[in-house]
């Protein structure tokens, strides 16, 4: 019984570290590309990427410049090793980019924006490259 005690509080301790890694993030970047999330398109420029709530699942994504912004429902991946940089990643099918994932550097999560229709419709009959764009902690 105390083994399991023990397990299950080891189980629990490696998740809070997971989620508190995954907190809230600043992230700045510049991209020189018109991309989508969460079915919208952004215009291509300087963006500022926060979260709205204290797990950094509710991210406001906008663009410093236009002002356009989106609202996105992430969700937490991760990683072997902590990332090197601070990153955007997209997915990238022909001229269409998609944001993926987004990683701030020293973490082992990141923030992962699921797929849209669209982009499960342009994966069927395109092939996907992966775009990383690095950016700055703010």
């Amino acid at each position: 019984m105390v083994r399991i005690l023990m397990l299950f509080a080891m189980a629990l301790a490696l998740l809070v570290t997971t989620a508190a890694s995954a907190q809230t993030i600043k992230v700045n970047a510049n991209v020189p590309f018109d991309f989508i999330v969460n079915g919208a398109t952004m215009p291509a420029g300087e963006y500022l990427v926060e979260s709205l709530d204290s797990y950094g699942k509710v991210l406001v994504i906008g663009n410093l410049t236009s002002g356009a912004k989106s609202l996105v429902l992430a969700t937490s991946c991760s990683a072997l090793k902590s990332a090197d940089q601070t990153k955007l990643i997209f997915r990238r099918y022909a001229n269409s980019y998609f944001l993926k994932q987004i990683w701030v550097a020293g973490n082992e999560a990141g923030h992962e924006i699921p797929r849209t229709a669209r982009e499960r419709e342009l994966a069927k009959d395109l092939s996907m490259k992966e775009v990383a764009l690095m950016a700055a902690k703010r």
